[in-house]
């Protein structure tokens, strides 16, 4: 039985990959905590079934990218407590910085990919194989260079419109 410091050691080796999910799915800070929480917990409670199969991290991303999908589904059903009209109107003013203008662009970009795209993207900078993230996402190797192919160039197109409109 695996025992709870083992958890705990290995969570804390691989914690990035838990905040990197949660920045890829959840806007704000408070959601990124709760989702972080959550994948957390999902985790520890799937850490007995771990065979060790898998590196830990193959096994961890896959536990925070199916707890980030249905958490994102639950965000998104819920209605919206607060209200703008009551906030005063302001434009925060920012330098033009066009590197910084052009990242900005790619995430807009990568926002608006499906949650499966978004993972694989989100695999795919982190320098995973195609062998890995098929492992992590249940297809195959060819599948996920297919897949890469037609994301990157959705991306460039997105992210050019994205530039335009700037």
């Amino acid at each position: 039985m695996p025992s709870e410091k083992e958890f705990i050691a290995l969570l804390n080796e691989n914690q990035r990959i838990i905040h990197k999910v949660c920045n890829l799915y959840m806007d704000s800070h408070a959601d990124r905590e709760d989702l972080f929480q959550e994948i957390t917990l999902q985790a520890w409670k799937a850490f007995t079934r771990f065979r060790g199969e898998a590196k830990f991290s193959t096994w961890l991303y896959r536990i925070a990218l199916n707890t980030a999908i249905t958490f994102f589904r639950k965000e998104k059903r819920q209605p919206d407590l607060y209200s703008t009209e009551t906030l005063p109107d302001f434009r925060i003013t920012e330098a033009h910085d066009p590197v910084e203008e052009q990242v900005k662009a790619m995430y807009m970009a990568i926002g608006e990919l499906s949650k499966i795209d978004k993972a694989i993207v989100m695999l795919y900078l982190e320098d995973y194989s195609h062998q890995e993230i098929g492992d992590m996402m249940g297809i195959t190797p060819n599948n996920v260079a297919v897949k890469m192919n037609r994301i990157k160039t959705r991306l460039k197109e997105q992210a050019q419109k994205h530039m335009n409109q700037a």
